[in-house]
């Protein structure tokens, strides 16, 4: 095994392990399961979840390991081309039972394809966080927005806007007129090693954005857990979450590569939640904080042009550093 190979997968089930840690405690009550499986075709991987919490009500936090032969539906449908592939990662989603916490979604991985001697001929990077409110607190995107900002500073300026872009376009469901799933993160894919920025680079900026991701996302459960909610409330998260399964079964590429590849078909559907409402032209009232969301599913909004007020980001601070 390569050194870049062990140093990504050392990290992997480090950040798995950490992030774990991380939600049971805002969970306060559930602890995560964990399954181990193994592919017959090569590789396995650790699927972790939780579920009936105080929290949360459906999880998982997944790390996979797989590798194989490239087959004929991989070069038609997916356009990989050579001998064999490898490809490692953490994947997770999380719904929670309170509307007012948003589900989240995060994924950071590396691909490796080799010729027929072995030998690696391509590799990339990808991966990304987003978030899908059901009930929309403008505080709460603009600190899970600017968290990932001062991210992506770090290693080039441009890229937040460049991966929020990317991200605004990828989780729409087309079908449903340019309807986004959420409220969007960031999401780069197909990120090649090259002079400019070698396999360090992207290596490390894979493992800022995973590091990124308790600082973003539990300060927000932990505002938002105790907050009481209505049957009303209930059924609009399930209006919601139906939009989540159309765009997870018809359009994500994980979820597409996963069924093509022959992956464990249990860790592939965990990021589906647990009860959805599919109601025949469903419509929230004009005006209403539910109209409010869709709008801006509708529109995807720039949460960090003007930043957090000086309040909020000693609030979120101190938050952060509770978690």
């Amino acid at each position: 095994m390569s050194t870049i190979k062990e140093q990504w997968l050392s990290y992997i089930h480090d950040l798995q392990n950490r992030i774990c840690a991380a939600l049971e405690a805002a969970d306060g009550s559930a602890k995560f399961i964990e399954d181990k499986w193994e592919r017959p075709e090569g590789g396995g991987g650790k699927t972790r979840v939780i579920a009936n919490g105080a929290v949360f009500e459906k999880g998982g936090v997944n790390t996979s390991v797989v590798f194989g032969e490239v087959t004929d539906a991989m070069r038609t449908q997916l356009k990989i081309n050579g001998h064999a592939w490898f490809a490692c990662g953490l994947s997770l989603v999380l719904h929670p039972g309170n509307p007012f916490v948003p589900t989240v979604h995060c994924n950071y991985r590396m691909f490796e394809l080799y010729n027929e001697r072995g030998e690696t001929i391509d590799r990339w990077f990808g991966g990304g966080t987003d978030l899908t409110p059901y009930y929309l607190f403008e505080e709460d995107a603009r600190h899970f927005h600017q968290t990932y900002k001062e991210v992506c500073d770090r290693f080039d300026p441009e890229f937040y806007p460049k991966f929020k872009k990317v991200c605004d376009d990828y989780f729409v469901n087309h079908h449903r007129n340019g309807e986004r799933r959420g409220i969007g993160g960031i999401f780069y894919d197909y990120q090649k090693p090259n002079e400019e920025r070698d396999v360090d680079f992207w290596m490390g900026f894979g493992q800022a954005c995973g590091d990124a991701f308790i600082p973003a996302y539990v300060p927000i459960v932990e505002k938002r857990k105790h907050l009481p909610f209505t049957a009303e409330h209930k059924h609009w998260q399930e209006i919601r979450r139906g939009r989540y399964t159309e765009f997870n079964l018809v359009h994500d590429r994980g979820t597409l590569f996963g069924l093509k590849t022959n992956g464990r078909i249990e860790s592939i559907l965990m990021s589906l939640p647990p009860t959805v409402r599919f109601e025949y032209n469903y419509q929230p009232q004009p005006g209403s904080p539910e109209a409010d969301l869709q709008d801006a599913c509708m529109h995807p909004r720039e949460w960090v042009a003007t930043g957090p007020t000086e309040e909020e980001r000693l609030e979120w601070a101190k938050r952060s550093n509770t978690c």
